[in-house]
């Protein structure tokens, strides 16, 4: 697994960078981390994040950090933490937790995999690559 640049802490933000794109992820502590994917089993982790736009469906799920990273590199980018105050650490993963194995409407500009982390750090989502995109 590469190796990000600090070990996460419970509620930290985590960015694997894909070929294309990056996602995110939200650590919850003992190597787990919950994230945003396909909600199709079949299709691998590596390309939900193009499935996810086709079908417009996403299923939260908690897995290994390093099952999601595969071989991408990847840090914690707490990248709001100069703007924004985190939400208090139990509160980040007890709300993480209660969209486990849940269905979410996956939307590119609106709901996407680093707006769902984002706002469940700070209590709103926001993603910076997707403005850089428009």
């Amino acid at each position: 697994m590469a190796s990000g640049k600090r070990d996460p802490e419970p509620g930290d933000l985590i960015e694997i960078k894909r070929q294309l794109y990056q996602h995110w992820a939200l650590y919850l502590g003992d190597g787990y981390v919950i994230h945003v994917t396909s909600e199709d089993e079949s299709i691998p982790p590596l390309s939900a994040g193009s499935v996810t736009i086709l079908t417009k469906k996403a299923k939260v799920k908690k897995q290994l950090l390093e099952e999601v990273v595969g071989t991408d590199d990847w840090e914690v980018n707490n990248k709001y933490d100069h703007s924004r105050t985190p939400l208090p650490v139990e509160e980040i993963i007890e709300h993480a937790e209660s969209y486990i194995d849940k269905e979410v409407t996956y939307r590119l500009l609106r709901g996407n995999c680093e707006h769902f982390v984002t706002m469940l750090r700070y209590g709103k989502g926001d993603s910076k690559q997707v403005s850089n995109m428009r």
